[in-house]
């Protein structure tokens, strides 16, 4: 992808984002990047100023790999959805293209963000060993692994926020992709026939741990069951969405990459 076309596929998710870059406008990037005269150095000087902004500390890089690693699957498994021939209705089409669009965007900013830290895209295996061995026949079973990485990409970046405190620039970002997926998580289970929230925890035939704590009631302290018994209790549990920590996300990823090629 080149460097226009990276600019092009961030902005469609984010159209501020360029412009919160060191205070940069889109016109004052490309000055700068005209200037350089080595094939090449474009897109290499567009990775500095986000690395010089964004991968600030060991820490920070490691979260950004993280989400590029789960940006990998979800773009990858859009991109191979859409080739599949008969696969997705008409009527999903346009969710899925769109869906295929922003995930794409998504990995071009990460990998833009690390430069040479970025990790490789791994080799994945959607049937996860075989279990969901219709995955790319079925649309059924198609929905329902859409699904399970919808709502974990959801859970995953909000688990991460705190980790990117240090870097309020790329929290910022972070909150915004996460906001997006949170769209996309809705409208996959609209398309499962299912509300576009996550009710007490209920896996609708995902793995459990995918769902983990989310039939929990306390918020900041307060059992708002308690506080509030005339509410009923699973609306309650529909109003939050609880964070899943790195070693859960992976734990339920990982049966769907096959290699890490590093």
């Amino acid at each position: 992808m080149n460097l226009q076309n990276i600019l092009t596929e961030i902005e469609k998710v984010d159209g501020d984002a360029l412009g919160r870059i060191e205070h940069m406008s889109r016109r004052s990037i490309f000055q700068s990047l005209l200037k350089k005269t080595v094939a090449g150095a474009g897109a290499a000087a567009f990775a500095g100023v986000l690395n010089k902004t964004y991968a600030q500390s060991s820490s920070v890089a490691d979260v950004l790999n993280y989400a590029l690693t789960l940006e990998y699957l979800e773009a990858e498994f859009y991109n191979m959805s859409l080739a599949a021939p008969g696969l997705i209705p008409m009527a999903a089409m346009p969710y899925y293209q769109q869906i295929a669009k922003h995930e794409n965007a998504h990995v071009a900013l990460l990998k833009s963000a690390l430069g040479s830290a970025a990790v490789p895209k791994p080799t994945f295996d959607f049937t996860a060993g075989g279990a969901f061995g219709t995955v790319f026949t079925n649309v059924q079973t198609n929905y329902a692994l859409a699904n399970a990485f919808e709502d974990t990409g959801v859970r995953a970046y909000k688990g991460q926020a705190t980790n990117l405190m240090s870097a309020p620039a790329i929290l910022t970002v972070a909150l915004q992709i996460h906001s997006v997926e949170a769209r996309h998580a809705a409208q996959i289970r609209y398309l499962r026939g299912y509300p576009g929230w996550i009710v007490n925890a209920q896996e609708n035939g995902l793995p459990q741990a995918i769902y983990s704590g989310e039939d929990n009631v306390t918020q900041g302290g307060v059992n708002l069951a308690a506080a509030f018994p005339n509410i009923n209790q699973l609306r309650i549990t529909e109003a939050f969405d609880e964070p899943l920590t790195m070693q859960q996300v992976l734990a339920i990823a990982g049966p769907f990459i096959k290699s890490l090629n590093r």
